[in-house]
């Protein structure tokens, strides 16, 4: 069976999700909303960079040191909020002048099915698809409680995308219910299954067995926090976590956060610099896989602070390398965390109770054993890589039956 993906090549949840298919012997074509290098074992269909996407800085991975040092303030790092207002506003005025072009490379690829990673611009490039293949569409993050309200034209689009879709893959029971009032056939094939392609188990269980000593970039001692989100407006509140630190150091005066992603990100920078916590902080770039599993498997508590969100991929990775959740309170994550029991549950906005929630963790080993050996068995039953090729492949199969 070929199927041809309509996703940003240059993602690493793109590339999960290809290892799968290409695993379970499936022909795999990709179009990319983004410029990005040719993947093994993938045929490029084309390149459509909808909705900006050109102007898009990389997302390579590479590992990190230590860097709390004042960065270059690019233009598109100080424009960053006003160009996702932008896209919301215009992003969505570039779909129809792709049309064409997508029809096309449909045409030349010949798949026997199609499938948008995500709503937000794929899912609505996806939607003009022609008639006659089948079409599935993901949703995960933040498509449906926050970019779908970001104009009327993205509420137009996710409304169109998901009218258009035969079946439907969402990371969240929550979002299944939410494609359903979006326009989603209430008779569509759906199926609840984390985006990321799945933890691999074994690797985790591989990487800890070789773990040596700390990275140089980590303190030889203290319990350590990590925040691996990174920046993403209007849905993960890393304000709030920033004001959360002092707090926690009162009572823990040695503890290091630990935030990939944030390297040189000039807000990022500023925090740390107005709240005097240059000794306890360190800002990570994006990291290799390996080495961000090592250093969940290092940290005590992980923290993300969103508002909107979906089942985030370094939340199942954190519960699986047995670091100790603090998560905002909201529906999506409530899926996978019962407050008090395999985590903690908060207010995103209010940093007084992060920090109490990330001090009563640190101060309570049992607690977070228990939830260890807890969340491991979580993640083993639901969202074992095994356990989501397996769910992948009958979904597709019964689709096109």
């Amino acid at each position: 069976m070929r199927i041809l993906l309509v996703a940003d090549g240059r993602s690493v949840i793109t590339r999960r999700w290809i290892d799968g298919l290409l695993a379970l012997g499936y022909e795999v074509c990709l179009i990319s909303t983004f410029p990005c290098h040719p993947l093994d074992g993938v045929k490029l269909a084309g390149i459509l960079p909808v909705a900006f996407s050109a102007l898009s800085g990389s997302q390579v991975k590479i590992t990190g040191r230590k860097e709390n040092r004042p960065a270059h303030k690019s233009p598109l790092t100080l424009l960053r909020p006003f160009l996702q207002i932008a896209r919301y506003y215009l992003g969505p005025l570039t779909l129809p002048l792709y049309a064409a072009q997508f029809r096309q490379m449909i045409e030349n690829a010949q798949p026997d099915l199609v499938h948008a990673l995500r709503i937000p611009f794929e899912g609505m490039l996806a939607s003009y698809l022609p008639d006659g293949l089948k079409l599935v569409i993901s949703t995960w993050g933040n498509d449906l409680t926050l970019h779908a309200r970001g104009s009327w034209l993205m509420a137009h689009y996710t409304h169109r995308a998901l009218q258009r879709a035969d079946a439907l893959m969402s990371d969240t029971q929550r979002d299944i219910q939410l494609a359903k009032k979006w326009g989603l056939d209430l008779a569509s094939p759906v199926l609840l299954l984390p985006g990321n392609g799945g933890i691999d188990l074994q690797e985790i269980e591989r990487i800890h067995a070789r773990l040596a000593s700390p990275p140089d970039y980590l303190p030889a001692d203290g319990p350590l926090i990590i925040n691996p989100r990174g920046f993403r407006p209007g849905s993960v509140h890393q304000e709030t976590f920033f004001q959360a630190i002092p707090l926690v150091l009162r009572e823990f005066p040695s503890a290091q956060f630990v935030c990939t992603a944030m390297q040189g990100q000039v807000e990022a920078q500023n925090w740390v610099k107005k709240l005097g916590i240059e000794e306890n902080v360190t800002l990570l770039p994006y990291l290799e896989q390996a080495a961000l599993w090592d250093l969940f498997m290092r940290s005590q508590v992980y923290v993300s602070l969103s508002s909107h969100d979906g089942t985030p991929n370094t939340l199942l990775e954190a519960m699986a390398c047995s670091a100790f959740p603090v998560c905002g309170d909201i529906d999506s994550i409530r899926e996978w965390i019962t407050n008090g029991e395999n985590g903690f549950l908060v207010d995103p906005l209010d940093q007084e109770k992060a920090a109490m929630a990330i001090i009563t963790a640190l101060q309570n080993k049992q607690l977070r054993n228990k939830a260890a050996s807890q969340n491991k068995k979580i993640i083993k039953k639901r969202a074992a890589l095994a356990f989501v090729r397996r769910q992948m492949d009958q979904f597709y199969k019964q689709l096109l039956r």
